[in-house]
Formats: C-alpha cells, sequence, structure tokens
C-alpha cells in the first residue's frame, strides 16, 4: 500500500504555473479595479470594500465546515502584525496608484522578495549568502532606474509603493514564521476579519455612497482578490514554490497590458529597463533561495 506524502500530489508542474498566471492576472485586475475606484471614492473606501468582500468569501466558503476553529491561532499577537502588514501594503499602494502608472508601480512593488532576502538575516537568523546581497543591490539599482530624473516615477508618490513593499515584507516575512504554527487559512481569514475590523471602524467618516455600478466593481474587487489567493494557494499543491516563483512576475507584464489599454500609460524605455532589473534580482534571489 502507497502512503501519500504532503508533497506526493506536487507533480503536475504545468497545471500549477496555469493556475498562478491566472492569479496574477487577478492580482493584476484587483490592482486596476482600486486604481480606477481610488479615483473616484477615499482610498479607506476602496481598501475597506475589498477586505469586506474578502473576509466574507472566505466566511462562506470556510466556516461551514470548520465553524469558529478557522480563527483559532497559537500565535494572536504575530496574527495581529502580520494583518497589519498586509493593511500597510493595501493602503500605501492603493494610495500609490493614484499617482503612479499602474506598471511602474506594481515593479517596484516586487521589491518586496529582495527585501525579505535582505532582513531575513538580522530577523530570522538566516544566513543570505554573497550573491542573494548581490541580488538585494541588483533590485534596488532597478529601483534607481526606474525612478530616473526626469521620469514619470520621479516623484515624492514613489514612496508609496517603496513603503507597500516593505510592508508586504514583514507581511511574508511574518507568514514563515506562522506557518510552523498556524494554518494557511487561519491566517488569511485572520488577517481579512482584523483589516476588516479595523477599516470598519475608519470608513464612516470617509463615507461617499458609491453608484451602484461601482459597487458591482467593489464586490469584482473583493472576488478578485479572495480567488486569486486560493487559485495560490492551489498552484502549490500542484508544483514546488520554487519552480513557480518566477511566473509571479507575470503579475507586472499584465499590469502593463491593463495601464496601457484601460489608462493609457506607456512605460517610457528607461523604466521597462528598470522593471527587468527588478524582476531579474526577483528570480535571482529565487533561484539561489532553491538552491540552499
Amino acid at each position: 500500500m502507497t502512503t501519500r506524502t504532503p508533497l506526493s500530489g506536487v507533480n503536475h508542474p504545468l497545471r500549477g504555473i496555469a493556475l498562478v498566471v491566472a492569479a496574477t492576472f487577478l492580482f493584476a485586475s484587483h490592482d486596476g479595479l482600486s486604481k480606477f475606484l481610488g479615483g473616484i471614492y477615499p482610498v479607506i473606501m476602496v481598501v475597506w470594500a475589498r477586505y469586506v468582500v474578502h473576509t466574507l468569501l472566505m466566511a462562506g466558503i470556510f466556516m461551514p465546515q470548520a465553524g469558529l476553529r478557522v480563527l483559532r491561532t497559537r500565535r494572536p499577537l504575530l496574527q495581529t502584525l502580520r494583518a497589519l502588514s498586509l493593511l500597510s501594503t493595501s493602503l500605501l499602494f492603493t494610495a500609490g496608484l493614484q499617482y503612479l502608472p499602474l506598471a511602474e508601480a506594481t515593479s517596484v512593488n516586487f521589491l518586496a522578495p529582495v527585501l525579505v532576502t535582505a532582513l531575513s538575516a538580522p530577523l530570522l537568523k538566516e544566513r543570505v549568502t554573497l550573491g542573494q546581497w548581490l541580488a538585494v543591490v541588483m533590485g534596488f539599482i532597478g529601483v534607481l532606474v526606474v525612478v530616473h530624473p526626469g521620469g514619470a516615477m520621479f516623484t515624492p508618490a514613489i514612496l508609496f509603493p517603496f513603503g507597500s513593499a516593505l510592508g508586504f515584507c514583514f507581511y511574508q516575512l511574518l507568514t514563515r514564521i506562522l506557518a510552523a504554527h498556524d494554518s494557511p487559512t487561519t491566517s488569511n481569514f485572520y488577517a481579512g476579519l482584523c483589516n476588516t475590523l479595523i477599516m470598519s471602524a475608519l470608513v464612516p467618516f470617509f463615507w461617499q455612497t458609491p453608484q451602484w455600478q461601482h459597487v458591482l466593481l467593489m464586490l469584482a474587487l473583493g472576488g478578485c482578490g479572495m480567488t486569486a489567493h486560493l487559485l495560490l494557494t492551489k498552484a502549490f499543491r500542484h508544483a514546488a514554490p520554487a519552480l513557480l516563483a518566477p511566473f509571479s512576475y507575470c503579475q507586472i507584464v499584465f499590469a502593463g497590458v491593463l495601464g496601457l489599454v484601460v489608462f493609457g500609460q506607456v512605460p517610457d524605455t528607461t523604466s521597462i529597463v528598470g522593471i527587468a532589473i527588478i524582476c531579474l534580482s526577483g528570480l535571482g534571489a529565487a533561484w539561489m533561495q532553491r538552491r540552499k
């Protein structure tokens, strides 16, 4: 009788890649909707709608089976810090989209994996090789190329996606720590509920009654985010994370296409070079982590 191991289902790489690519398209669509709605309604209201829909969908999917057990955590303080890190990412990135092109802002946000490499040494006591440090330096050079003098990104607003990347970095580091204590479902549901409660306390001060068509877009906003996370979770059941990591950068491509088609934004040549450097630095960091 054959015994199944936790990784025994990780043998369908093409299926995993397809799911990751679909997830990146939904993430890019989520960001495009955030940019559009943020130009009409306060950022607080847009982020609130995203978390409300996300949390309600998760409750409808998981609570009928698990009940309130899905919220039981062994590390409530770390879970709260993780949720706040994700919330800071959402607020800063959505705010930045109001001033910056979609593709460039997304590429700077993808500095997060490089920042994880840099901070894993002092915070997680992991050994970071010389090659990984070179990938970190390369990532920052890519950002400097994107934010070149005279370019569309040469503005203080660049601090929004950079701050978002830093918040997402801490979110990923805390996710790695909590993986040894709580299930992914508990972590994601806890973060969604925590951020929904925080934003629900703030949204009355920023409320604008939305038009019905915009309500549909807000529902789609939360639906895109929730579905993308589910697709990612399913993708990791079919292929190893190290194999799938490079395909996450498809999100920058989709962001560029949506930025062009929906907002008429075209990155200049220098920005494209900087975006490519950021992608290569992230891919290099992922490849060296896989070798370790």
